[in-house]
This record gives C-alpha cells, sequence and structure tokens, in this order.
C-alpha cells in the first residue's frame, strides 16, 4: 500500500492529482498515478498553459486543425477536450467502483467568464453536453457572479467544481448555492456531484507578507499559520451545513456532500515543509488535490493522520490573532480571488498567442 492509497482508506480523504498533459496520457504515466491511489484529476488554465507551450506532443493535432481552418479559440478547446475526454476515461473505474464518489476529471470554464453569470451558465451546459461522461467535472470560478450559475447548474443536475475560494464567508455563499440547487432540482439526486475548491496554500503567500510588513513580534509568531488554519474553519462549516433537517431531506433524496477540497496544496515557502497543506488537512469526506512533486513527496514521507480537526481553538485564535496585529483576512482573500482571476486570464490569453503562432507557422 502507498501513503496515497492509506489516506484513503484510512482516512477517507482522496488524493487527486493537480496536473494533466498529453505526455501522461500517451506514455501511461497518468494510469500509474492511478495504481499508485490517486482518485481524480484537476487542470486549469495554468496548467494547460504549461502544458501546451512545452515540447511537441500537441503539435500533430494543432496541425491538423490548422489545416483545416480551424479558428485557433477552437482550437484550444478541441485540445483541451482529447485530453479531458482520454483523462475520463483512464478515471471511469475509479468513478464506477467508488459509486460515483470519485475518479472525476475537472475542465475549467473560459477564465474571461469568472465576472460573467449568463457566459458562465452557457459555457458550463456546453461543456457539459459536449463531453457527456457522468465523471467530468465543469470548474466554475467561486466569484460572487458565479454563484447563481452554480445554484443553476446543479439544479440542471449537472456535476460542479467550485473553483477559486478563499474566504469562509464565500464559502457558504457556495454551500448554499448548491443546497438551493439540490432543492430546486426534481427528482433523485444521486447522480449530482460537486466539491468546493478551497485555496490553502496561496493565503499564507498574501498573508506573510503582510506580516512581514508588520514586523513585530506578535505578528511573525503568526507566519505559516493562517492557511491551514482558514481551512479548518472550513471544515468545521462543511460539517454544519451538512447535517440538520434541511441536509436530511436532501440525502433523503440520494444527495451528496459538496466535499471539500483543498488547492493549492503545493508549499510555495522553501522553510516550511513540503507536505504542510497535506499533513495538516486530513479528515473524512475531503479532497486534496495535490501538484505531482508534492505528491511524490507525501507519498515518501509524508504522515496519514487525522488532523483537520484538531485544534480547531488555536485556528480560531490564529484568525484573531491576525486582525489583533492589523492584518485583514477579509482582504487578503478579497485581493487573491482577484488575483486568481487575473492569473488564469493571463495564462488563456498567452496560451492562445503561443498556439495561434504555432498554428500560423504550419501554414507557412
Amino acid at each position: 500500500m502507498t501513503r496515497l492509497q492509506d489516506l484513503y482508506t484510512e482516512q477517507n480523504q482522496s488524493p487527486w492529482l493537480d496536473n494533466l498533459k498529453r505526455g501522461w496520457l500517451t506514455s501511461g504515466e497518468l494510469e500509474r498515478w492511478v495504481e499508485r491511489g490517486v482518485r481524480g484529476i484537476t487542470s486549469n488554465p495554468s496548467i494547460f498553459q504549461k502544458a501546451m507551450e512545452t515540447g511537441d506532443a500537441y503539435d500533430s493535432q494543432l496541425r491538423t486543425l490548422a489545416a483545416e481552418k480551424t479558428s485557433i479559440l477552437d482550437s484550444y478547446w478541441d485540445l483541451v477536450t482529447a485530453d479531458i475526454e482520454d483523462a475520463l476515461r483512464i478515471l471511469r473505474p475509479v468513478h464506477d467502483a467508488s459509486g460515483g464518489e470519485d475518479g472525476y476529471v475537472s475542465v475549467e470554464v473560459a477564465p474571461s467568464l469568472a465576472r460573467d453569470t449568463a457566459g458562465t451558465i452557457e459555457a458550463a451546459r456546453h461543456l457539459n453536453t459536449t463531453i457527456a461522461q457522468p465523471n467530468l467535472y465543469v470548474k466554475i470560478p467561486g466569484t460572487a457572479e458565479g454563484l447563481p450559475a452554480i445554484q443553476q447548474m446543479i439544479s440542471e443536475k449537472r456535476s460542479i467544481n467550485v473553483t477559486l475560494l478563499f474566504s469562509i464567508e464565500r464559502y457558504a455563499e457556495v454551500i448554499e448555492a448548491y443546497l438551493a440547487g439540490l432543492e430546486a432540482a426534481e427528482g433523485d439526486l444521486s447522480s449530482v456531484s460537486s466539491v468546493a475548491s478551497f485555496f490553502i496554500s496561496r493565503v499564507d503567500t498574501e498573508v506573510d507578507r503582510r506580516l512581514d510588513e508588520v514586523g513585530t513580534d506578535a505578528a511573525l509568531a503568526l507566519k505559516g499559520k493562517a492557511a491551514v488554519a482558514n481551512g479548518k474553519l472550513a471544515y468545521e462549516l462543511f460539517l454544519e451545513r451538512f447535517s440538520g433537517p434541511r441536509w436530511d431531506a436532501l440525502a433523503a433524496r440520494g444527495a451528496r456532500k459538496q466535499r471539500p477540497l483543498w488547492a493549492s496544496t503545493s508549499t510555495k515557502n522553501p522553510d516550511y515543509p513540503d507536505t504542510l497543506y497535506v499533513d495538516a488537512l486530513i479528515g473524512p469526506d475531503t479532497v486534496n488535490t495535490i501538484p505531482d512533486a508534492t505528491l511524490e513527496a507525501f507519498d515518501d514521507h509524508g504522515t496519514v493522520a487525522r488532523t483537520i480537526d484538531a485544534d480547531v481553538d488555536e485556528a480560531r485564535a490564529t484568525i484573531a490573532g491576525l486582525a489583533e496585529v492589523g492584518v485583514d483576512l477579509a482582504d487578503v482573500t478579497r485581493v487573491l480571488e482577484d488575483e486568481g482571476v487575473a492569473a488564469f486570464s493571463k495564462s488563456f490569453d498567452e496560451l492562445i498567442d503561443v498556439l495561434q503562432a504555432k498554428s500560423d507557422s504550419f501554414g507557412a
């Protein structure tokens, strides 16, 4: 047994792989990750940028698309769809064996739609219909504008990965959108699935920067603690909202809990342990989507133990301490959401430019 397998069998946490590239699909590497215990895959515009800009794995398909005079935007989606469909095929046995709990592959709507409710709904429907596999998650950013789209998609029984969550307050709104969507759906709900992707390490990056600016002993003592504390309080909210009469009524119709998914779990600060954001957030009914380097590190020397609901009072004290030293966590999470939307948009635009240049060179 690997540590990744132990994570699921002992702690009911599903390790997913936060990366996808064609070379893994053609070489058998992705199958090997699944054999080691990976139970799902997430992707985003930045991941596809890195995959498509390096090497020539996509050149053959892009050359064909260029010869067919396919627009560069449509070419991008054809390339992405091919990867997603191959990954879905590889993960389908996990999906079936888990009764629809795992085995998902996530693909994100265009990042330009993050502030466009109607556009997001249209794009999510299109992706869901075009790919049409039960283990597909369409990713919708958890922005204010994304909330109505999330509720609408769930009411149509389309499975959704809500991404770019940083604050407890927004997470509460996402849970409400999920529950309201389920309540609006008709009949049996067992085919509907969702995760809420709560970003972790980026919180420490921004909070630590502000703590360094404050510079007092009290501020510096809080470095490296905010992200895990935020995650622990998110899990506490998850337990609260997915219990009680309202949830029981939905569960009786076959509804599944919207599991918290810990995202951005590689360690950005080299002074922190390389498995910090995996080791510290282990617990039942959760997912951790982990970049391959961090997966390797955890499988080598991570600790499999329930930690997600340990020291919750300390987590609350950490969040309170941030306010006491002048770090506004609400502002931190607002900045991080804006930066996340901008970063994905930048990756998408840069990739389109690269694909256009490659496509033009094929026609020369």
